[in-house]
C-alpha cells in the first residue's frame, strides 16, 4: 500500500510539472534567450573590470514614438542620463539591436550637462571605437566605445551628444526615458546649448555606461512600468530606482554601489508584450551587465492581469513562480544575490478581478515564504492601503491605482535595507 502510494504523489509531481512547462511555453517562454541579444564582434574596449553606473532596457521602438521629425538620419541629437556612481574612466553601449538596418554614428561626445540642452563645453570628450570616430552598428548588435578618461561623479547628469548618419527605418530604443533629448538639423556637435532644438521624451541607440572605479559593484532591477518610472515625474529622476540610487552614494557603506534600471512599461516576464519577455532578455539586461552583484525582480502584474479567466491566471501564477526559479538559479550561478520583490496591489485598477487578485496573492505569497531568495522586499505591504489591502494608498496612486505616483515611488525607494547591499 505504501509503495502505491509513492508512486501515486510521484506520478501527480510529474503532472505538476508538466502542466507548469506547458504553462510556460502556452505564454511565450522557449527556454532559449533572445537572440538579438548577441554584441557585435567589434566591441573592442569592453572591458570586464569595469562596473555599470547606467543603463536601460532596450527594445524596438513602436511608431508612436519615433523620433519626431527632423529624425535622426544625418542629424544630431543629445540625450541626458543620470549615472548612479562615479569614475575616472568610461565606456557607452550603443545598440542596433531590434532593427533591420545598419545604424552610422558619425560622431559622438560626452560632456556634463548644466541643464536642459546645455552642456559644460569644458567637459566635452570625443567617444572612439577601435580608435575610429565614427560606426557602423549592424543589425542586430550592439557596440562599447573605447574606455576615455572622464571625471563622473556620483548622481551627475551627462550629456551624451550623436552626429548619425545612415539611420535604419526601424529603431532600437527606451520609449519610457522620462527624460527629454534634443534633436537639431545636421552636424551641431559643436552646439553648447542646442538653441532651437525639437524635444522628444524618449532615449535612442544608448542602453548603458560602465566605469572605472575600485570596489564598486552594482545592483540591477528587472521589471515593468512600476520600475521604469511611469507616474514620475520628467526630468526629475525620481523613479524609486533613483531614490534607492540616491540614498546608496550618500550612505558610507554603499556608496560605490550602482544602480541600473532595466525596467520596461508594459513588459512580461513568460511572454513578449512590450519589448522581449523578462525571461528572454534576462541574460543580456542583467547576467551580462558589468559589476553586478545584487539582483531585484520585481515583475509579473502584466502577465497576471492580462489574463482572461480564472484558470489561466492560476496557471500563469505557477509559471511564474517557475520563472522567478529559473532567474534566480541563473543569478546565483553567477555569483549574484537575488532579492523578491513582491507584485503591488492593484485594486480598483484597470487590472483588477477576483481572480487576477488571487493570483498577486498566491505569487506574492510563495515570495515571501520561498527560500529562492536571498532577501525580500515587500513593496505591497509597504504601499498597501490598511483599509483596503488589496488597494494602493490613495494618496500614493498616479490616478490609475496601478502605478505609484512620486510620494509612492519615494516610498518605495526609502523602504529598501541599504543593509542588503552592504559587502
Amino acid at each position: 500500500m505504501s509503495e502505491l502510494l509513492e508512486r501515486s504523489k510521484n506520478r501527480l509531481a510529474t503532472i505538476r510539472v508538466l502542466l507548469i512547462l506547458a504553462a510556460l511555453l502556452s505564454f511565450g517562454f522557449t527556454g532559449s534567450f533572445d537572440e538579438n541579444s548577441t554584441n557585435q564582434k567589434g566591441e573592442s574596449g569592453h572591458s570586464r573590470n569595469m562596473v555599470g553606473t547606467w543603463g536601460t532596457a532596450p527594445q524596438l521602438v513602436e511608431v508612436k514614438n519615433m523620433p519626431p521629425e527632423p529624425g535622426l538620419a544625418n542629424n544630431t541629437l543629445r540625450q541626458v542620463v543620470r549615472v548612479s556612481i562615479g569614475g575616472k574612466k568610461l565606456q557607452l553601449k550603443f545598440s542596433n539591436e531590434f532593427s533591420a538596418g545598419d545604424l552610422q554614428l558619425k560622431s559622438v561626445q560626452i560632456a556634463l550637462s548644466t541643464g536642459g540642452s546645455n552642456i559644460d563645453p569644458s567637459t566635452v570628450k570625443q567617444l572612439t571605437f577601435n580608435g575610429r570616430p565614427d560606426v557602423i552598428i549592424n543589425p542586430g548588435m550592439a557596440v562599447y566605445s573605447d574606455p576615455v578618461q572622464f571625471n563622473l561623479k556620483p548622481r551627475t547628469d551627462l550629456a551624451i551628444t550623436i552626429y548619425y548618419g545612415e539611420v535604419p527605418q526601424d529603431l532600437t530604443g527606451h520609449p519610457g526615458s522620462r527624460t527629454t533629448s534634443y534633436i537639431l538639423t545636421g552636424n551641431k556637435l559643436s552646439s553648447a546649448d542646442f538653441s532651437g532644438s525639437v524635444p522628444t521624451d524618449h532615449w535612442y541607440t544608448i542602453t548603458g555606461i560602465d566605469v572605472k572605479s575600485s570596489n564598486s559593484a552594482t545592483v540591477a532591477i528587472i521589471g515593468n512600468s512600476i520600475t521604469d518610472g511611469r507616474g514620475s515625474g520628467t526630468n526629475r529622476q525620481n523613479r524609486w530606482p533613483d531614490i534607492l540610487s540616491e540614498r546608496l552614494v550618500k550612505n558610507h557603506a554603499t556608496a560605490k554601489v550602482g544602480v541600473l534600471n532595466l525596467g520596461i512599461g508594459g513588459n512580461c516576464v513568460l511572454k513578449a508584450c512590450l519589448g522581449p519577455a523578462a525571461l528572454n532578455r534576462f541574460e543580456r539586461d542583467i547576467i551580462n551587465q558589468n559589476g553586478v552583484r545584487w539582483l531585484i525582480i520585481l515583475e509579473g502584474v502584466n502577465d497576471i492581469g492580462q489574463t482572461p479567466d480564472s484558470l489561466s491566471a492560476m496557471q500563469v501564477a505557477d509559471a511564474l513562480i517557475e520563472a522567478y526559479k529559473k532567474m534566480a538559479g541563473e543569478a546565483h550561478a553567477g555569483n549574484i544575490k537575488v532579492y523578491g520583490a513582491t507584485i503591488l496591489p492593484f485594486g480598483k485598477s484597470f487590472y483588477y478581478t477576483d481572480f487576477h487578485e488571487e493570483a498577486r496573492k498566491r505569487v506574492n505569497d510563495w515570495i515571501r515564504r520561498s527560500d529562492c531568495f536571498d532577501a525580500v522586499i515587500d513593496f505591497d505591504m509597504i504601499l498597501r492601503d490598511p483599509s483596503d489591502p488589496i488597494s494602493l494608498l490613495p494618496e500614493m496612486q498616479s490616478g490609475d491605482y496601478l502605478h505609484p505616483n512620486e510620494n509612492g515611488y519615494k516610498m518605495m525607494g526609502e523602504a529598501i535595507d541599504l543593509k542588503l547591499f552592504e559587502r
